[in-house]
């Protein structure tokens, strides 16, 4: 279950309600901006435990797609869908056919793709109804597939460099915490592992988390415990808000660096790391390779473009991290500051192409 997030600090361009009572659809589509393209952000299946529930972590999220495609400096502006899991069984290809008409309204205004609970298959059966999706099996040496794997790699990369202007050193013999073992979080370890770092982990599901202890030769610690983790790194991998003023104040790693949306609870739990020296990678700028490969997919780019922008990955919080310095601003202020300058350039640009062709 997930608790209703905090209020966003924009408010969405529109928000559209989804409801099929034969499929059991019953979700929201949120598109926070459109200002430099498309709204683009994946669809999450979850469970919620009220409508508002539902409608608040999707607005929440959507903002953080517009931010994070901004700073990954693609032409798209960002949304999200959530759709809340049905109780019992349900025709999962009938659901998302329902959806994918959903997003066939919105006439291109909304990028679909996989997220937190939905896969290829999912996609598939949205693609049946709309040409606005992605993460769909790859074709001829073009992106596309789970975009999880470019995620993992985009955090791995800005984990290296975060340890080596946190630690000055790389990752060999650094104690990782991984809080979660998804998909992405599962990569990141294997990454991980094969640079040398000593991981511990932490996963609700008791079998997921001995297969990865055993092949990583990883300690396991509890969803929770895993906040008192003596390490030096910090990567939380599940569902966000996970970093409240209590989970803040028990930390004991000098990095945050992870794959979870929205990981700070509040704006102000970012200023509580700056303020102990412990070090945050700014969540949509460490995660941002999966709406790399998807907007990849989506533009007709190359798998070497695709490549090259998730390579990057280090390089942009490198240059988050000097802003900050040079400006005195917590890491995630920093990231915030330019991505809106960002997208007030876009519509800027925007409007001086329509004055012109008028």
């Amino acid at each position: 279950m997930v608790d209703a997030p905090q209020v966003t600090a924009t408010p969405p361009e529109s928000v559209h309600v989804l409801r099929d009572m034969e499929s059991g659809l019953d979700g929201v589509i949120v598109l926070h901006s459109t200002r430099r393209g498309a709204a683009a952000g994946g669809c999450r299946l979850w469970r919620y435990g009220s409508h508002a529930a539902m409608v608040g972590d999707a607005m929440r999220l959507a903002e953080g797609m517009t931010f994070k495609n901004a700073m990954a400096d693609l032409p798209l502006g960002g949304g999200k869908a959530v759709l809340n899991l049905p109780a019992g069984d349900f025709d999962r290809r009938r659901l998302f056919a329902a959806f994918g008409r959903a997003v066939a309204r919105l006439e291109g205004a909304y990028v679909t793709a996989e997220d937190v609970g939905t896969c290829v298959a999912d996609m598939e059966a949205v693609r049946g109804q709309t040409r606005h999706v992605a993460g769909l099996p790859p074709r001829g040496g073009r992106p596309g597939g789970d975009p999880s794997p470019w995620t993992a790699r985009g955090v791995f990369l800005a984990m290296e460099e975060a340890a080596r202007r946190q630690l000055g050193s790389d990752l060999r013999g650094v104690r990782v915490a991984v809080q979660g073992l998804g998909s992405v979080g599962s990569a990141l370890c294997g990454m991980l592992h094969a640079a040398g770092a000593r991981l511990i982990v932490a996963e609700p599901r008791p079998g997921v988390a001995a297969d990865i202890a055993c092949r990583y030769d990883a300690e396991i610690m509890g969803r929770d415990s895993i906040l008192d983790a003596r390490c030096a790194i910090f990567a939380p991998c599940a569902l966000g808000g996970v970093l409240d003023g209590d989970a803040v104040a028990r930390l004991r790693a000098r990095i945050v660096c992870g794959a979870a949306n929205n990981v700070l609870a509040t704006p102000e739990d970012g200023d509580r790391l700056a303020d102990r020296g412990i070090l945050y990678a700014p969540d949509y700028v460490v995660n941002a390779g999966g709406i790399i490969s998807v907007a990849g997919e989506y533009l007709g780019w190359s798998a070497d473009e695709v490549a090259a922008r998730v390579h990057a990955t280090g390089l942009r919080l490198g240059a988050v991290l000097a802003h900050a310095a040079r400006e005195g601003l917590a890491p995630h202020r920093a990231a915030d500051a330019l991505a809106r300058a960002r997208i007030v350039a876009a519509s800027a640009a925007s409007a001086a192409s329509v004055r012109e062709a008028a």
